[in-house]
């Protein structure tokens, strides 16, 4: 057969994996070809057909370094403006970064051959690979406060494995995404076509959730929601002197608005400063919102006076309510899942003295809680999140309610230009609209600013990198999706006896 025979040089192996690993990133927005999420990964399987544990995970971490070193080299874009270091370590860093997110599937590599040692078994490449797989996605996502960038299963928010997400969550779409691989490269390997079929309807069947619909629409409540996009360079964003005129840009665009929408927001840390020293601002303006009887949320920074010292964090608060605003505000949200190196710095004493990189503005913030309350804005209740923490599927839903009529997420990208990594977050964002069942409204600095209905799909956006308004009716939701309801137990039951009684079975049949 051609695969065996070409698997029989070593280069060959090696050359597969780095090159389909790179082609996974296509997977992803923006080119949003899904179906090469398959492929790569039953490339990956198929590479290590006849290897032995070593070679499997050696094989494992070129595919990872192929995947992570072309999906999320765009955050050199930030380490390059800001780090102060020359381009060779900037460069190193990244490959760094990529070298450490390429040992999870090396990982798993490695332990599929250990724990499964049939080469072309369906045991080990069916049944046994998605069990393994979903345990060290789950170890990247959670290790060193977690990196879930780049789950295959984002990929499909546009492929016929999506109605999946608001039953399961995305982490069953991961799961049914390496089944179907699996089976592919059974097919392959052994040549055969029943596996391959099988592939095919494991694809296909999930289809036809597409027409349940977890969640009712709420037609009367229909209200105006503007998104300000201010287009703010980030190099002029904390400088002390441009504090005002950032503030004025908003204020200009949110004047031209009134009237014409019930709620405005800005997107994160809009207000480059800490709120208590912008207390008079805020209550003027919130003086002038409530006279037109309008809601602003904003991004701001929050400092609070400890024991310990000022406790900063990267927080929301709303102006415009019935109530008047007033300093600490308990309708507020403080971002719990901080940026590593960006929000928070490990090991502060030791890493600042050696570089900017480690020095950013805001680099450090305290975590909010885990668990908060919904924003009350305009007698609508918002379960909100901070940028990054969009990627957090297990928090979002944990702060999830039953009452909540939309999710928020304000952003800002600007660190990474125009790079695919902005296009990767806005589709995670996608993915969260569709597993809850709730329209998702954000607002991001210099985009991708937009509303995405309860269905995953983007009702309407703004360009990238303009200054604009974006006014929206947005239609609130309500029901509760099955994830929403129970999470993700059910994928680690099916995860747990998947991988337990095929790895019962393997052993069996290796003994007789």
């Amino acid at each position: 057969m051609v695969i065996t025979s070409l698997l029989t040089y070593w280069w060959v192996r090696t050359s597969l994996a780095l090159l389909m690993g790179a082609c996974g990133t296509l997977a992803f927005s923006p080119y949003d070809i899904w179906p090469i999420a398959i492929i790569s990964m039953s490339t990956l399987l198929i590479v290590i057909f006849k290897c032995n544990c070593l070679q499997s995970a050696w094989l494992g971490f070129i595919w990872g370094l192929g995947l992570f070193g072309t999906g999320i080299n765009w955050i050199y874009i930030s380490i390059e403006q800001f780090s102060g270091l020359p381009g060779p370590i900037n460069v190193a860093l990244i490959v760094l970064l990529a070298s450490y997110l390429a040992l999870y599937p090396s990982l798993f590599a490695g332990l599929l051959v250990k724990l499964w040692p049939c080469t072309a078994g369906a045991c080990r490449l069916v049944f046994g690979a998605p069990a393994l797989w979903s345990m060290t996605e789950c170890l990247r996502g959670w290790i060193f406060t977690g990196f879930p960038w780049l789950e295959f299963g984002y990929s499909q928010i546009d492929g016929p494995l999506k109605g999946i997400a608001p039953i399961f969550g995305v982490t069953m779409i991961t799961f049914i995404l390496m089944m179907i691989s699996g089976l592919t490269a059974y097919a392959l390997i052994r040549n055969r076509l029943l596996p391959a079929f099988g592939a095919v309807a494991l694809l296909l069947i999930p289809y036809s959730l597409h027409s349940l619909q977890w969640y009712q629409i709420q037609p009367k409540k229909a209200i105006n929601i503007a998104l300000v996009q201010g287009n703010i360079a980030q190099s002029l964003k904390w400088e002390v002197n441009n504090i005002c005129p950032i503030l004025d840009i908003y204020l200009q665009c949110t004047l031209s608005i009134f009237g014409k929408a019930k709620i405005i927001i800005w997107p994160e840390s809009a207000i480059p400063d800490k709120e208590i020293t912008q207390n008079a601002f805020l209550s003027q303006l919130d003086w002038l919102l409530r006279l037109q009887d309008m809601r602003l949320i904003t991004g701001i920074i929050d400092a609070r006076l400890t024991p310990n010292g000022y406790h900063y964090y990267n927080s929301i608060v709303v102006l415009g309510e019935k109530i008047p605003y007033c300093y600490p505000s308990m309708n507020h949200y403080d971002k719990h899942h901080l940026v590593p190196f960006g929000e928070r710095v490990p090991l502060q004493r030791l890493l600042r003295p050696l570089a900017p990189l480690f020095n950013l503005p805001m680099s450090s913030l305290s975590q909010g809680n885990y668990l908060q309350s919904p924003l009350r804005v305009a007698e609508m209740n918002l379960t909100a999140t901070i940028c990054y923490e969009i990627i957090m599927g297990c928090q979002v839903r944990d702060n999830f309610q039953p009452d909540t009529d939309f999710l928020l997420t304000i952003a800002n990208d600007a660190w990474f230009g125009d790079s695919i990594g902005v296009w990767q977050h806005f589709q995670i964002a996608r993915m969260r609209s569709l597993e809850l069942g709730r329209p998702l409204l954000r607002s991001s600095n210099n985009g991708i600013t937009a509303v995405i209905k309860a269905n995953g799909r983007t009702q309407a956006q703004l360009p990238q990198f303009t200054r604009n308004v974006l006014n929206v009716k947005v239609t609130p939701t309500y029901g509760i999706t099955p994830y929403a309801r129970v999470g993700t137990w059910p994928l680690w039951i099916i995860t747990f006896l998947n991988g337990f009684f095929s790895l019962i079975y393997s052993r069996k049949k290796s003994v007789f």
